[in-house]
């Protein structure tokens, strides 16, 4: 019998578990430090890579991340024959697409202003703009990029999307790859970043890139903290450039209690809770990857190696 090793978060484990023993009873699975023998464990779900991956399962055949991303992991030195795949799961879908609905409803109506006003007991009403003459840009047009547009799109407000590679999503403008995200980017009043972490995305949110929006416009950051430029945000904030930012990641997390983005007036900040893996979808999802792997049929949120993502 197969083993299927859970090394993450033990109460989801737990949860996970139940659900395995329900729907998928030939499989072993087991908890984290519960191993059993470890050249029979085939499947292995953890958040973080765990070190001598060849040595410890010689067998192993799955690497299931239990987050959407995978930056966490070193993809070089994965064994050639392990293959990683990442959580594409509708809790964690549903959970993004509420924090970003959430975050650009509260740009778009002024919110922060308002609280701004507050603390100052200020009365001063602001001009009310349609959802339609407010533009939305998405960086990143994977499954969480692509369930925001349609949300946002849905609301009346004006969406497009951009991403290294061609996609088509219906009633939104896509643009694609460095010749044209200047062109993206000086049409989104609101930007929401989605990427994954790579070489490529690295630093990207900086001074170059602020410049290229409209002047004023808001920032909401769910990507991954090291595509942040800390100190070029902080600048645009104080010039003007950027009128918020909204960021639920940091480099590094959690953020030094003497870091300026706290004390920033226009930063809103969360503990990176966007958005997280639902156990019970989750295992549901890791099941039919399974159920998949075994027939021969390609892999829900397979990851490509030489893209990082």
């Amino acid at each position: 019998m197969a083993t299927f090793l859970y090394m993450a978060d033990a109460e989801r484990g737990r949860r996970w578990g139940e659900l395995f023993r329900r729907d998928a009873p030939a499989v072993d699975f087991r908890l984290w430090p519960d191993v059993g023998d470890p050249a029979q464990v085939h499947y292995l779900a953890t958040w973080q890579q765990p070190g001598q991956l060849a040595e410890r399962f010689p067998n192993l055949k799955l690497l299931f991340s239990t987050g959407a991303g995978v930056d966490q992991f070193d993809l070089a030195a994965l064994p050639p024959a392990v293959s990683l795949v990442r959580m594409v799961e509708p809790g964690i879908v549903q959970g993004m697409v509420e924090y970003v609905l959430h975050a650009v409803l509260d740009l778009h109506r002024d919110m922060p202003a308002y609280r701004r006003q507050q603390t100052q007991r200020q009365w001063r009403p602001l001009p009310v703009r349609t959802a339609a003459q407010c533009r939305v840009g998405v960086l990143g047009l994977g499954s969480l990029g692509e369930a925001v547009l349609h949300a946002l799109h849905g609301l009346g407000f004006d969406c497009a999307g951009w991403s290294r590679s061609r996609r088509n999503i219906d009633d939104v403008r896509c643009f694609a790859g460095e010749a044209e995200r200047a062109e993206f980017l000086r049409r989104s009043d609101i930007l929401i970043c989605l990427l994954p972490l790579t070489d490529a995305t690295r630093g990207l949110l900086d001074s170059t890139l602020f410049d290229a929006l409209p002047r004023g416009a808001s920032l909401i950051h769910v990507g991954r903290g090291p595509q942040l430029v800390n100190a070029d945000l902080l600048r645009a904030l104080d010039d003007g450039r950027l009128g918020e930012a909204v960021l639920d990641v940091t480099d590094p997390e959690p953020l030094p209690s003497d870091d300026p983005l706290w004390r920033h007036p226009r930063v809103q900040i969360t503990p990176h809770i966007a958005s997280m893996t639902q156990p019970d979808t989750a295992a549901a999802v890791v099941l039919d990857n399974l159920r998949r792997f075994e027939a021969g049929l390609p892999l829900v949120g397979l990851v490509d190696r030489r893209k990082g993502y």
